[in-house]
């Protein structure tokens, strides 16, 4: 395979005033997807959906349906459990385990989640006021009175309430139209009280659900379930970064600027030829610098690594990408992933067209870099100023050597068109191409929609957005 080499910090060059560069790509490719994984943690989803549902409706006798308020306290032990469970199942969605997230990608994975969403954030809302009702009955007061009584007099509700709060709260804040006046600083920090919430849900769901109380075998199961759970996080959000980042000891050894606005941080590390990567695949990347290193931020890898070596591409677009180009060499980098099925793995015909929406390039020009020689890749940049095409000479070089060809579409928006006509001008066989489309969020639902208009299977649409 023939590689573009990116040029090594010129503080790291071997010889007085010259730059040198990495040679060949050695690198480790990420495993490809394996589908059975996802059947499978499908399956075990629902059996274990359907074991709570049976768990809930077994324990229930006709005595204490016929009591007072015995038929609402069923119906709210009920959604309270389900709900419960659809929470934890969207927390493992989130957890990143690594098999799954190589078959649906991160954008799949939290697209389901804000699915699942809704569901458990209902049930769990339900469950407290239809048990609340049920108790009520069953003491014969008012759902007020009762309210009282809950909070005075049972452990741990008064945790639960606030962990219902917060759950409401993070629910809130997730409806697209707040979310998108959000900084995705706060967006994160609220998000980070899931975690607190199902806390402190969790004490007072053993301690008080009709459906423990009297079950040990029960109440060990969703034991070992909140445990499991915990597990995926701590293991795969923490655990599997933390360990990465003490074995590859990524550093900041240049940030170069690469056009307006745009700097590539350039970091040196141990061991980079055994970090799974493959071109198109972004990392969250959390630099141990003040105001920078409390989270992570998603920025692509622009280049496959060439150890030493690794390049990431940052456009300022908000108040942490900005502040990526003032980091000083010799800044401590930790790092989640890599992730994404942005990939050659996702490809399913012999030619591909590549589409890139301003920045959008970075993703697509290290997974250029993955292609065979003689591809023939059609490679076509949508960009509002000539300045903003940012690794010109090496994207063009890269296409060169897999003879393909490269489009610029340069122009404000309104003013240079960029519909199914141009495209099908520029690339006259893409109906037979997989296309991979790069940019914000609306102009990659422009060109998914021109490609599917233009006879392209919608399953040979593959599309990674910059976006919250």
């Amino acid at each position: 395979m023939t590689s573009v080499t990116f040029e090594a910090p010129r503080d790291l060059a071997r010889g007085k005033g010259k730059r040198r560069t990495t040679r060949g790509p050695r690198y480790r490719p990420t495993p490809p997807p394996r589908p059975w994984v996802g059947k499978v943690a499908v399956a075990a989803a629902a059996a274990g959906l359907v074991t709570v549902v049976a768990q809930g409706i077994a324990i229930e006798t006709g005595t204490e349906l016929s009591a007072p308020g015995g038929v609402a306290i069923f119906i709210g032990s009920l959604t309270g459990l389900v709900g419960m469970y659809l929470a934890l199942l969207m927390v493992v969605l989130v957890s990143r385990i690594p098999p799954v997230e190589r078959i649906l990608g991160q954008d799949g994975l939290l697209r389901w989640h804000r699915r699942l969403a809704p569901w458990p954030l209902s049930l769990i809302g339900l469950h407290a006021i239809i048990i609340t009702v049920g108790y009520g009955q069953a003491a014969k007061t008012g759902f007020l009175a009762q309210i009282g009584q809950f909070m005075s007099s049972y452990p741990d509700m008064l945790a639960a309430t606030v962990g219902l709060a917060l759950m409401a709260l993070a629910g809130i804040v997730s409806i697209r139209a707040i979310r998108s006046r959000l900084r995705r600083e706060t967006w994160w920090v609220i998000h980070l009280y899931l975690y607190l919430a199902l806390a402190l849900s969790f004490a007072h769901v053993i301690a008080l659900g009709p459906s423990f109380v009297g079950h040990p075998l029960a109440r060990a199961l969703w034991v070992l379930v909140w445990v499991a759970t915990a597990g995926s996080v701590l293991a795969f959000r923490f655990g599997l970064p933390l360990a990465r980042s003490l074995r590859y000891q990524l550093r900041v050894a240049e940030v170069r600027p690469e056009a307006p606005g745009v700097v590539s941080v350039i970091c040196t590390g141990r061991n980079l030829e055994r970090l799974p990567f493959a071109g198109g695949q972004f990392v969250e990347w959390r630099f141990a610098k003040r105001g920078l290193w409390w989270q992570a931020h998603p920025y692509s890898v622009s280049a496959l690594p060439r150890p030493p070596y690794l390049r990431l591409t940052v456009k300022a677009v908000g108040d942490h990408s900005a502040a990526v180009a003032g980091l000083a060499p010799g800044t401590r980098v930790f790092f989640e992933g890599p992730y994404g099925v942005f990939t050659r793995h996702a490809q399913r015909s012999s030619a591909v067209a590549l589409v890139a929406g301003g920045i959008g390039l970075t993703a697509l020009r290290s997974l250029l870099e993955e292609l065979p020689a003689r591809s023939q890749p059609a490679v076509v940049v949508r960009v509002n100023r000539p300045e903003e095409f940012v690794f010109r000479s090496e994207v063009t070089e890269l296409v060169r050597q897999r003879k393909g060809t490269v489009h610029e579409v340069v122009g404000e928006l309104g003013e240079v068109p960029f519909n199914a006509r141009v495209l099908r001008k520029l690339v006259p066989d893409v109906a037979s191409r997989d296309v991979y489309v790069c940019g914000p969020p609306g102009f990659v639902d422009h060109v998914t929609a021109m490609a599917e208009t233009l006879g392209v299977d919608r399953r040979s649409v593959h599309h990674e957005a910059f976006a919250l």
